[in-house]
């Protein structure tokens, strides 16, 4: 047998992507199943933007681009930080990267070093603690609770910051909860985080644009965190690119051209057809855009309603993204049939072989108590999915 690496060897697999192929290999074998699991919009990408590739493609941009991204295409970007965040970063301040994961990644390996700690409020995204682990960091887990809307306090933050700390990472909106920090409660954070020189955030705004509070904060433009703060964006989940795979940051110019560097050793730039439709995304018609974001919406508070019908689940009323994360402590140590609901994982075992419905545990999110499930799909397919969680929940005794 192959001696792999410790690195991958102890590295976990993305339970979001685990899920999906379950999902994808039940229903090659005939099942009929509903994957909540994914966070990807079931639109199409709008039509502006398509255009804009297939006029790159017939206008031969088919050739390498600069690491960090076509000059004209960090420029667009920068005019779109301006305009909707109040931030300035120059060209040079923007690395274009293979998707906003791969932005976050990129940054975590050019801050942290081994034994360096990483602050991770939780819930988090699934990737957040793969990635600090593979740059030997230590991962620092601050735990919150439907009460408190999955939000961390200044004293949480306050009393995890050691002589280690170098890195913070968070996402608004969230995902897995929805929770929408507002610009007085990233403050508050602010005001910690500036007592320490050498301690950086990166903010994850990847969901910005489905918000339903109204304008989205950027910890960036916060007072004194602009050049602590590394903000990352990008196209999938706000304009329905997914596949398209294209993410951006705007950061501090030393970390900015530490990204290039580390990029250009192992993927170089991203696709110059995606690059060349970011232009027309970002200063394009924003019709598509507030559309799907009123039918998230619509998705959610229609989701709102019939989980409301199921008893035993405990839930924040999500603000943003399109996920709920539901506490389903209440069917631990029931069971139907052969299957026992030990956690969160039976649970989302049981849901996938007993009602038809793909969803994600919590524990690979960092909260053993919840799990995930997306909205971000048809109201029809929600109606049938959230029926089928309610008959298959009920038969747990």
């Amino acid at each position: 047998m192959t001696a792999l690496s410790h690195r991958i060897t102890a590295l976990d697999e993305s339970a979001t992507i685990k899920m999906a192929q379950l999902s994808r290999d039940l229903k090659a074998k005939g099942h009929d199943i509903i994957d909540l699991s994914l966070g990807e919009p079931d639109f199409d990408t709008p039509e502006h933007i398509r255009e804009a590739a297939k006029l790159a493609i017939d206008t031969g941009y088919s050739h390498y681009t600069p690491v960090a991204g076509y000059p004209d295409v960090r420029q667009a970007i920068s005019r779109k930080f301006e305009r909707e965040n109040g931030l300035r970063y120059d060209a040079a301040q923007i690395v274009i990267s293979n998707g906003a994961k791969q932005s976050i990644i990129n940054t975590v390996l050019c801050l942290v070093n081994p034994g360096d700690e990483v602050i991770l409020p939780a819930p988090y995204w699934v990737s957040y603690k793969a990635m600090v682990q593979l740059a030997e960091g230590e991962p620092v887990v601050l735990s919150t609770t439907i009460s408190s809307d999955f939000k961390i306090t200044p004293e949480q933050l306050q009393a995890a910051i050691t002589p280690k700390t170098k890195l913070m990472i968070f996402s608004s909106p969230c995902n897995p909860t929805g929770s929408v920090y507002t610009r007085s409660e990233l403050e508050a954070l602010a005001a910690v985080i500036l007592q320490y020189p050498d301690l950086y955030v990166i903010s994850d705004e990847i969901y910005e644009h489905i918000n339903f509070m109204g304008k989205h904060a950027s910890m960036a433009s916060v007072s004194g965190m602009y050049e602590r703060t590394i903000t990352v964006n990008g196209l999938s989940k706000a304009y329905a690119m997914t596949g398209w795979r294209l993410g951006y940051l705007g950061a501090p110019l030393d970390v900015a051209k530490a990204v290039d560097k580390m990029q250009g050793q192992y993927t170089s730039a991203a696709n110059s057809i995606t690059q060349r439709a970011v232009i027309a995304a970002l200063e394009g018609s924003e019709e598509p855009l507030r559309n799907m974001q009123a039918a998230f919406l619509q998705r959610r508070d229609l989701v709102l309603s019939l989980l409301k019908h199921i008893d035993g689940l405990k839930y924040n009323i999500p603000q943003g993204a399109f996920y709920f994360f539901p506490d389903v402590t209440a069917y631990f140590g029931r069971s139907f049939g052969h299957h026992q609901i030990t956690d969160a994982d039976a649970l989302c075992m049981y849901l996938i072989e007993i009602g038809g419905v793909s969803v994600v545990t919590g524990s690979a999110f960092g909260d053993p108590n919840c799990i995930r499930l997306s909205y971000a799909t048809s109201e029809e397919v929600l109606k049938e999915a959230i029926r089928r969680m309610e008959k298959a929940l009920e038969q747990l005794t």
